[in-house]
């Protein structure tokens, strides 16, 4: 019995796969350098955030010494 649910799950799965619509290799890199881009300048971002945080603490900090 589970052997035949077994067999019946795995010829879904492949009926499933042929209907499924892969992006073509333009689409697939035009979405990577979009996300590529999209990390570097959230990097850049956080980058000044952090320097701006750290300079003002700092400068806080120095006050009383």
């Amino acid at each position: 019995m589970k052997i035949s649910k077994l067999l019946n799950f795995i010829t879904e799965v492949r009926s499933e796969a042929y209907r499924i619509s892969w992006p073509v290799m333009k689409d697939t890199m035009m979405s990577s350098l979009l996300v590529f881009i999209a990390v570097i300048i959230s990097s850049l971002f956080f980058l000044m955030i952090d320097g701006a945080i750290y300079k003002s603490i700092n400068y806080v900090l120095t006050l009383g010494g």
